[in-house]
């Protein structure tokens, strides 16, 4: 059994990456769904979809490389709420990644949303990753 699902799906993204792979494939869940959109919205992958085949579901996604030097966009993606030691912020605690080059993924009583998202709209949450 898995104990972290949102670690196994970054883990999963980090090591396909690494590999230059076009395609990875994660077992679904609503919020892995989430963070697809926005890792979508915000230029980090290139398309994804969501299979519901089997009773989980599955969701493919296309990684996005530079077009001249073949390195991923993603250069870090990184977990930072565990299930060990949760790591909560406030609306004006969220962290800016990379001055502004990077997202933070924060889970709010909203729904998941950007850093950026969760200061507009003043609330805080749960820090899930940093992408950059």
């Amino acid at each position: 059994m898995n104990t972290d699902p949102i670690a196994d799906y970054l883990t999963r993204i980090r090591n396909a990456n690494a590999a230059n792979h076009r395609v990875v494939e994660i077992p679904a869940s609503n919020v892995k769904k989430e963070i697809t959109k926005i890792l979508f919205d915000q230029g980090y992958i290139l398309s994804y979809k969501f299979e519901d085949n089997t009773a989980q579901g599955t969701i493919k996604i296309a990684l996005k490389y530079d077009k001249l030097t073949k390195e991923p966009v993603i250069k870090k993606i990184q977990r930072i709420s565990k299930p060990g030691l949760r790591k909560y912020a406030g609306s004006t605690e969220i962290p800016r990644i990379l001055n502004g080059l990077g997202i933070a993924i924060v889970s709010t009583s909203h729904g998941v949303m950007t850093g950026k998202q969760a200061k507009a709209e003043k609330v805080g949450g749960e820090v899930l990753c940093y992408v950059y």
